[in-house]
């Protein structure tokens, strides 16, 4: 699995980070988690098929994980007409919400688009990725997900209320090649106790501010220290798992 942060701000841009979004790139087949930003800009820009795009997997509805999804159905529905993504929604309401948009805009009717409600448990398997759904706290309908392909297994912690509380335990109970879990809503310090004990081999922090800086590098070294290797997140950063 290549993994590559399109964003890693927090709940605004950055002048240097745009908001959340993750691309995950299994063989020829191109997933994302989250689209706070407009993905097909970021596949334009590094020249990828649209229609390699098989799966969005959106861990809650707030506006900086999910402004960039209307532009992308947008122009599935007008111009990149072939490619047919699942879209995984934790509030289904919301396909009613982007079908009305592009109504507005298009004045016809956008085409069908695959929703799918998001609920714990597998949600997506192609044979080639496999994500399960596994509910937070952050705020009503919000999950983390578990990505397995080609032997590995990323974990996505998407927004928690705090690791102490809502931590996903798939991390004490089996291998997990890359972690990447956010710092914008409590210090990143608080990963610490919960990753005792787990099976975590590599942590990558996004989705932190600007004052939650330090605390994610007293993590990282903390990590680091433990032989753990750690670093945080920017945009166009590329990991390999």
């Amino acid at each position: 699995m290549k993994i590559t942060f399109i964003g890693s701000s927090h709940g605004v841009p950055e002048p240097d980070r745009k908001c959340s979004s993750i691309m995950i790139e299994v063989k020829d087949k191109i997933y994302f988690v989250d689209m706070g930003t407009p993905a097909i800009d970021a596949l334009r820009t590094r020249g990828r098929n649209i229609d390699d795009v098989k799966g969005v997997f959106i861990t809650h509805m707030h506006g900086d994980h999910t402004n960039g999804l209307i532009q992308f159905v947008d122009l599935l529905t007008w111009y990149f007409k072939t490619p047919d993504p699942v879209i995984c929604l934790p509030i289904m309401e919301a396909a009613q919400v982007i079908d009305n948009w592009l109504k507005v805009t298009l004045n016809n009717a956008p085409k069908e688009i695959k929703y799918q409600k998001t609920e714990a448990g597998v949600v997506y398997d192609d044979g080639t990725l496999k994500a399960t759904a596994i509910p937070t706290q952050h705020c009503p309908h919000s999950f983390a997900y578990l990505l397995e392909a080609e032997g590995k297994a990323v974990l996505c912690t998407g927004d928690l209320k705090n690791p102490g509380v809502d931590f996903p335990t798939v991390a004490k109970e089996k291998a997990i090649d890359l972690l990447i879990c956010e710092s914008a809503h409590f210090p990143a310090t608080d990963y610490l106790p919960v990753l005792e004990g787990s099976q975590v081999k590599k942590v990558c922090i996004t989705h932190y501010s600007n004052k939650r800086l330090i605390s994610v590098m007293e993590c990282l070294a903390a990590l680091s220290e433990k032989g753990i290797p750690a670093l945080k997140a920017s945009d166009d950063l590329e990991l390999t798992v």
